[in-house]
């Protein structure tokens, strides 16, 4: 049974023979697999153009159960004390009261930071905007690709609220119109970015946009990043804006509902924030702060090759920090020694009109340190103060330190200083003291 014919754009007519005896229909023809060739690849075209790119923080296509993950963790190396393996590219574990680093991987590696970049841009406008303003959408705003919060062109929104769908939502088009309301312009603000990084030693960090789509001279480290977090964290209004879940803000006087893109807020203990963030270039990226019981950390984890991937990096760094690390108060210990070492030493004071000082003070306070467990038992404070001092001393003068070390290096140290002043002996002094010498033998020698 012969019969039909079927044409493919330009290409020539396929004859397609009916099978009686095997049931099936076949394509007959001399050109048949190279006709087939060419009828795959343009399907497979088809398939590819079609398919949306992904510029920045689309991140809505892959879900993830944090509780499952985290369950996972529990039962896997998070629980012992070891390295972590970890499929992100560059990673840090940072405790931000005292800028100790409790993990890296990488994490002096310069790397595109996708919307991480977006913590920089909350910076300058909560450090030199005015939220109350209404700012009016542009054109070029309204047609930023990647992840939105769904600005059109004229649209009249608070500062506040913009500030909100950049960093709940992720939005490059509040990111864009944030540039140009703040600067006039994107490579404006660009440069306000640079400046502000200058301003905090970001030396290995530099920015092209607001929002972080790929760019060559786009980058950061893991360390910096964290640094950056910690400092914008210090802000009450940012720690605020990344600790909301939600929120319902207006545009055009109508309200809209934001939900923050960070999948760790909320479903593990104690996160608070940061910033996720997703380019092709990046790939996937995650900031997160979480507090336990005062027990902070800030960990980055950047160029992972799933959000699944990135999520379980982050638990297993939090829940590795946890359990390898016990945060010690060092002033108290710090105390203890110097009240120990007062009650056993004095300090000789030469030509002093006091042979010995003996009243000093250290202005101690509380410093909670992460400190590996295992090396808890090796921690030494030392009170690095000398036997002699040179006449006079004035009260409160910085006389010495006291240092506590551990891991081969100093984890804390404090000023001693003197609780009173002891003057120079000077020639008047030894006059008087020769007048009193003198008349106590006269008195001696009449009795």
């Amino acid at each position: 049974m012969n019969s039909n014919f079927i044409s493919f754009f330009s290409y020539e007519p396929f004859l397609f023979e009916y099978n009686r005896k095997e049931n099936i229909t076949v394509m007959k023809g001399k050109n048949m697999k190279k006709r087939a060739k060419k009828i795959l690849t343009i399907f497979l075209c088809i398939l590819l153009f079609s398919y949306p790119s992904v510029h920045a923080d689309e991140e809505e296509d892959e879900n993830v159960d944090v509780t499952q993950l985290w369950e996972v963790v529990q039962t896997s190396n998070a629980r012992v004390q070891t390295e972590p393996l970890i499929n992100s590219r560059s990673a840090i574990v940072m405790e931000p009261e005292t800028g100790e680093i409790l993990y890296e991987k990488n994490s002096q590696q310069k790397r595109p930071m996708a919307s991480t970049t977006k913590i920089m841009t909350a910076i300058l406008v909560l450090e030199n905007g005015n939220l109350k303003d209404v700012v009016t959408v542009s054109k070029k705003a309204a047609g930023t690709g990647g992840s939105t919060m769904g600005l059109k062109e004229g649209d009249k929104i608070l500062l506040r609220d913009l500030l909100y769908g950049l960093m709940l939502r992720s939005g490059n088009d509040a990111a864009i119109q944030i540039a140009e309301y703040m600067a006039g312009s994107v490579e404006e603000f660009a440069k306000q970015m640079n400046q502000k990084a200058e301003k905090l030693h970001l030396t290995q960090t530099h920015f092209v946009t607001p929002h972080g789509l790929d760019q060559p001279e786009h980058y950061t480290t893991a360390y910096e990043l964290a640094q950056l977090a910690r400092y914008a964290l210090q802000n009450e209004q940012f720690a605020h804006i990344v600790n909301s879940k939600n929120i319902t803000i207006q545009i055009n006087g109508k309200p809209k509902e934001l939900r923050n893109t960070n999948e760790l807020l909320g479903a593990l203990e104690g996160v608070n924030g940061v910033k996720t963030g997703f380019t092709n270039g990046a790939g996937r990226c995650l900031v997160t702060s979480v507090n336990r019981n005062g027990k902070r950390l800030i960990t980055v984890v950047l160029g992972a090759d799933t959000k699944k991937n990135r999520t379980r990096d982050s638990i297993v760094l939090i829940e590795y920090a946890y359990q390898k690390y016990q945060w010690v108060d060092l002033g108290e210990r710090m105390k203890e020694a110097f009240l120990q070492w007062k009650q056993e030493h004095t300090i000789e004071v030469k030509k002093g009109i006091k042979e010995n000082l003996k009243e000093m003070t250290a202005p101690i306070t509380t410093v909670f340190y992460p400190i590996a467990k295992e090396e808890i038992k090796n921690l030494k404070t030392v009170i690095a103060i000398p036997e002699t001092l040179q006449a006079p001393v004035q009260k409160q003068e910085k006389i010495g330190e006291i240092l506590l070390e551990g891991s081969g290096k100093i984890k804390e140290r404090m000023p001693i200083y003197a609780e009173e002043s002891i003057a120079r002996k000077d020639v008047g002094y030894y006059w008087k003291d020769l007048w009193c010498h003198m008349t106590k033998y006269m008195e001696e020698y009449i009795r």
